[in-house]
């Protein structure tokens, strides 16, 4: 853009080694930042026993409840962290949640006169299950009020798809919003049949792989049935998770009750840089989620050629065109998995499905993602300095 250097603050509750889409998202932006020569101070909370390999990022006290376990929440004092930001003297600060240290970033911020920038990663509306002794329909309308409260007190607001931009317009958002999706992070090169043979994957299996977390709100029950389904009418088919959480018991009762406990993998927690390997090995993506804002994981699957069988709904399906890169579904156990049979049985099909999906992956990069962010820093930035004149006494 041939801008100047910005100081950049990037405040948020979740960051790595939490590992989730907000987190990813914030990790591949702030290296392309640094990448194209600006400063970025991270203000998030504090993870118990990690060190952190970058001395800009700056942690808050925070706790792990039983109903955020792998969450740590942030608690007061915060000020002892105000001289770190005040010191830096920074041009922007950006906001990737609208809770504790996200408040914290604003309110910062205004005090500063600093311009600030927030995306809207998450539809939280759909979490409330995660609080308990506190009625859902009550949490919901505190929510919206938030929500309203929060994007309209920010100078300008990022999501990653048309579903979210919708949604805060829904919810009486009046603050600029622009649409800015996760950029695609460069696809490793990896040998497939040496994982297969590592992971001891027999020759004609058929992987079927979801990556996210285990949880209630990504529509397992819908997961399950169809993968059973697709695995009765292909002896080849197996299930693989990647991923952990709260609703991982819940899975294992749900893979047993189906009767399908021999051809279900729970992988577990793994590693952000070694998750790339499993859509390698694996041979068709299968997502039922329709919480998410963008759905990151489909397209990193995308970029290793995995045709994406994706239920519609919010965001996730952002990055499909249905029948070409990919295939969509009605929130329907039998529609997913007559998809994903589709898939299996038809190699021409699939392999035209695959060839698009890994060639529309790579329209879309993170420098691209980030390129899109700094026209936003500037527009934000200057609109602050335009209503500092406006309201300077003539």
């Amino acid at each position: 853009m041939g801008q100047d250097a910005l100081r950049i603050a990037m405040f948020s509750d979740s960051a790595l080694p939490v590992l989730n889409g907000v987190s990813v998202s914030i990790d591949a932006l702030v290296r392309e930042l640094r990448q194209a020569g600006h400063s970025v101070h991270i203000f998030t909370a504090a993870h118990f026993g990690y060190k952190d390999p970058d001395p800009n990022t700056y942690r808050f006290p925070a706790i792990e409840t039983p109903w955020t376990k792998g969450y740590p929440l942030a608690f007061p004092p915060f000020y002892p962290l105000l001289q770190h930001f005040r010191r830096n003297r920074f041009d922007v600060v950006h906001t990737h949640t609208p809770w504790t240290i996200g408040f914290v970033g604003l309110r910062w911020a205004q005090s500063e006169g600093v311009p600030v920038v927030s995306t809207y990663h998450t539809h939280y509306d759909k979490y409330t299950h995660y609080i308990p002794f506190v009625p859902k329909r009550y949490l919901r309308y505190k929510i919206a009020k938030h929500t309203n409260y929060y994007y309209n007190a920010v100078d300008h607001v990022i999501t990653p798809s048309e579903a979210s931009a919708k949604w805060l317009g829904r919810h009486s958002v009046r603050t600029p919003v622009t649409v800015i999706p996760t950029g695609n992070l460069p696809r490793q090169m990896l040998d497939r049949a040496e994982l297969r043979l590592q992971h001891k994957v027999p020759v004609d299996a058929r992987i079927l792989l979801y990556v996210g977390r285990l949880a209630e709100e990504k529509n397992m029950g819908v997961l399950f049935e169809a993968a059973a389904q697709a695995l009765a009418q292909d002896h080849r088919a197996v299930f693989w998770l990647v991923g952990d959480g709260p609703y991982r018991e819940e899975c294992a009762e749900m893979a047993r009750a189906l009767g399908i406990g021999d051809r279900v993998r729970f992988v577990g927690f793994v590693d952000r840089h070694q998750v790339d390997a499993y859509y390698e090995l694996a041979d068709i993506f299968i997502f039922a989620s329709m919480t998410e804002t963008q759905g990151l994981v489909i397209q990193e699957a995308m970029s290793y050629g995995l045709p994406s069988v994706v239920v519609q709904g919010g965001g996730a399906s952002s990055a499909i065109e249905n029948g070409v890169n990919g295939i969509i579904v009605g929130n329907d156990a039998t529609q997913l998995s007559n998809a994903v049979v589709s898939l299996l049985e038809d190699e021409g099909y699939y392999s035209a499905i695959s060839k698009e999906a890994s060639r529309s992956a790579r329209t879309y990069s993170t420098r691209d993602m980030t390129e899109d962010v700094l026209t936003v820093y500037d527009q934000a930035i200057h609109g602050v300095k335009r209503r500092s004149r406006d309201t300077q006494p003539a």
